[in-house]
């Protein structure tokens, strides 16, 4: 019992080190050393765990994804009207992502260095599912509450405006004159803003 704890405690200091590092340093910039100091453990014991820089770095990326995806999966797929859904996800993205700020750099590092990885990561059970939402939007075109619009195009647009800050911010902290105190409030503000800029651009 005690060195099934001692192991999974072990596992869980690895995986917030390599976390901190990786986010500091990206992929490529980090070294397995490092990750080992940080964790406070010897390399030996890192490499007992995971093999390589690649098996780490695709374990935090699944186990911070894998925390994201129940929830954009509810939300997704849950009763809510087409409105209250584009507003609870903005409101739960950025929540999780505030706390997990790395998060959409791994994506964008593993889409362009490791597509096979991805492709692995959609295909998993857990992964969210849009179905729901792309009959929602049909429905509500339909029904005349929406203007017409390819449900495709309104979840793009939804992910897109509430990820591309994430990516993006020394530029935007640059463009807009602000510092990182101010960038905060600017992305607390879009939990909402981002939901109605949408919802009134799409409702007739």
């Amino acid at each position: 019992m005690n060195s099934k704890k001692t192991q999974t405690s072990a596992e869980t200091d690895i995986l917030e080190a390599a976390k901190r590092i990786f986010q500091l340093k990206g992929m490529e910039g980090a070294r397995m050393q490092e990750i080992a100091d940080e964790a406070g453990i010897n390399k030996a014991l890192l490499h007992y765990y995971y093999r390589s820089k690649q098996l780490l770095f695709e374990a935090v990326f699944k186990n911070a994804f894998m925390l994201l995806a129940p929830q954009l999966n509810k939300v997704l797929n849950d009763d809510s009207s087409l409105f209250d859904k584009i507003t609870n996800f903005s409101h739960n993205y950025i929540s999780f992502v505030v706390k997990h700020p790395y998060l959409p750099n791994f994506i964008i590092q593993e889409l362009n260095r490791n597509p096979e990885f991805i492709l692995k990561l959609t295909s998993d059970k857990h992964f969210p599912s849009i179905g729901k939402f792309k009959k929602q939007v049909e429905e509500n075109v339909v029904a005349k509450i929406i203007r017409p619009i390819k449900p495709e195009q309104l979840f793009i647009n939804l992910f897109a405006l509430n990820i591309f800050p994430f990516i993006a911010s020394p530029l935007l902290k640059g463009f807009l004159g602000i510092n990182n105190c101010d960038f905060n409030d600017l992305i607390e503000e879009r939990k909402t803003e981002v939901a109605s800029f949408i919802i009134n651009a799409i409702k007739v």
